[in-house]
């Protein structure tokens, strides 16, 4: 019997459930009276997504942080939240504790409120959350065009790092320790960034599962070829991939878990997006330029080849 994979496991689902040419933005929309609706849910299992030595509070956090994320991407507002747990009936009131600290520091950090939730007994730690915001019209995935601008909201690769660091005891310099572990537990998404430069974007999208993913999707739906010709990492993860023996493009292009954004713009936004990253502390970083044709290219020194997509998939 064939393997059902990701994908395969959503087309039987739209098919039964009668939805046609449906294609996914992570945060869906729709009209609700005179208003726009935006919507986004997420689940966060505690056998495939927490790692042994990660807090239960950064854990609730992060759950809630992977909706924010997308909604950045798409220049949207979070303002109401769900939130569903699955919890061992062994549990004890210090990690329940921990649990909502974790949940209440989210909220507050993105100006969330809470309105409830189903608590349901379980073998593990389950998080579902489910995020609405008001819209006008989100930046979609779609939509980049000839000689466009591709960026990405921060550097890559650090979270294959210090995923690798939690798995398996892999070290390095302190400082990069840190750091790469940080980005692993404490993903911080360039929300106000999205919201205040979405009218700039062509297209959009949230990187959370990996940077060759979310290129390729954009290339795909952009019907347009995306030529990478500066790979958006910094030196110290460069060091670390040499004293490890690891192949710097995986940890870049295929890690995931960045809560970060890829973004296309018209050259002519240029200098007022780098204006405004700037003001507000945000490293976006150029990597390539959008032309005709499908596939993404990466442009490595004197390399030039076409970047598979070998993000994150479930069931694969």
């Amino acid at each position: 019997m064939t393997k059902l994979d990701e994908s395969s496991i959503i087309k039987i689902f739209q098919n039964k459930l009668g939805v046609k040419k449906f294609v996914t933005e992570d945060v869906e929309t729709w009209k609700f009276g005179k208003k726009k609706i935006a919507v986004k849910t997420d689940t966060l299992v505690e056998s495939t997504d927490i790692p042994s030595k990660m807090k239960l509070s950064d854990a609730a956090r992060k759950s809630i942080v992977a909706c924010v994320s997308d909604f950045a991407a798409k220049g949207v507002r979070p303002q109401f939240g769900i939130i569903s747990v699955n919890l061992p009936k062994t549990i004890s009131r210090s990690k329940i504790n921990e649990i909502a600290i974790g949940f209440r520091k989210a909220s507050d950090e993105y100006g969330i409120s809470i309105l409830g939730g189903d608590t349901n007994e379980g073998k593990e730690i389950v998080f579902n959350v489910c995020i609405f915001g008001e819209t006008e019209g989100i930046v979609e995935r779609k939509g980049s065009k000839e000689n466009d601008l591709i960026f990405v909201t921060g550097p890559f690769g650090y979270t294959s790092a210090g995923l690798d660091m939690l798995l398996n005891k892999k070290k390095g310099n302190n400082i990069f320790v840190k750091k790469a572990i940080r980005s692993i537990v404490q993903p911080r998404p360039q929300l106000e960034f999205g919201l205040k430069n979405k009218n700039y974007f062509s297209s959009s999208m949230d990187s959370s599962d990996g940077l060759s993913t979310t290129l390729n999707e954009m290339s795909k739906q952009s019907k347009k070829r995306f030529i990478i010709n500066n790979l958006p990492h910094m030196m110290d993860l460069e060091k670390y991939a040499r004293s490890q023996k690891l192949d710097l493009n995986d940890l870049i292009f295929h890690g995931g878990e960045e809560y970060e954004f890829v973004f296309t713009v018209p050259p002519k936004y240029r200098k007022i997006i780098q204006r405004n990253a700037k003001t507000h502390k945000i490293p976006i970083i150029e990597i390539g330029h959008v032309t005709p044709g499908n596939g993404v290219y990466v442009k490595d020194n004197n390399d030039f080849f076409r970047l598979k997509d070998l993000g994150w998939r479930h069931f694969r």
